[in-house]
């Protein structure tokens, strides 16, 4: 199979958002960001309501790219996360647009598609992408901070049977993620951290934990820094 080079990806997976007026005949036509990228890429799904984006959500993106060998990497901008409240959110257009002045890479391409595919949770948007585009592999990724919350999230379970899932150490929360209920649920289907670029072709429920450098930074440090201060630098 024929990859796409990193330049075609970028010229052919821009997102144009379809025009209400016109009959849209199938999921295709809808999504053109996911059937332009190819057929039979390895993808991985970074979530978050990125307020804002920044370097450590670049850090955490580059190693799933290495690591697992992904072809390409989606932040998923969510409208609004259901955890999370209103009070002190970015408006969703400002989220998305500093998150692609921070995801400057051929690879890396921020999505709206959770407004398009008109879903707020986590289970849905994942049954909607493998459902329409059963070719691609997906990988969610996640910092081990939301392996410990995890739980809490609407059919947590359905998120590790719809795709694998790829974990990425955070600081002070990696050993208290390790010992969650996600991971004890999960424990006899973790993939050693060796065998991590596999991950993408093993059907679910399958999930690797890596280590990686840690970055300190989090998107709740910067707000209480205030508006003019430097993104630079975990993930929120």
């Amino acid at each position: 199979m024929r990859h796409a080079t990193a330049h075609e990806a970028a010229s052919e997976t821009t997102y144009t958002a379809p025009v209400k007026s016109a009959p849209m005949a199938s999921p295709q036509n809808r999504f053109p960001a996911v059937t332009c990228a190819g057929r039979g890429l390895r993808i991985g799904l970074l979530g978050g309501s990125f307020n804002p984006a920044h370097s450590g959500h670049m850090h955490l993106s580059l190693e799933a790219m290495r690591r697992l060998e992904l072809d390409f990497i989606w932040w998923l901008v969510s409208p609004q996360n259901p955890l999370k409240p209103a009070a002190g959110m970015a408006p969703f257009a400002q989220r998305l647009a500093a998150a692609r002045m921070v995801a400057r890479h051929p690879r890396l391409m921020v999505s709206d598609i959770e407004v398009q595919l008109g879903t707020r949770r986590t289970a849905d948007t994942l049954a909607s992408l493998t459902r329409h585009f059963p070719r691609n592999r997906f990988v969610w990724l996640m910092g081990a901070d939301n392996l410990v919350q995890v739980p809490k999230w609407d059919r947590w379970r359905k998120i590790f049977e719809a795709v694998p899932v790829a974990v990425f150490a955070r600081p002070s929360y990696s050993l208290h993620a390790l010992a969650g209920a996600a991971a004890r649920r999960y424990r006899r289907n973790r993939v050693p951290e060796g065998s991590a670029r596999v991950l993408a072709a093993l059907a679910p429920p399958a999930w690797v934990f890596c280590r990686m450098r840690l970055d300190p930074t989090s998107a709740s440090t910067i707000r209480a820094r205030g508006p003019n201060a430097d993104s630079a630098g975990g993930i929120d």
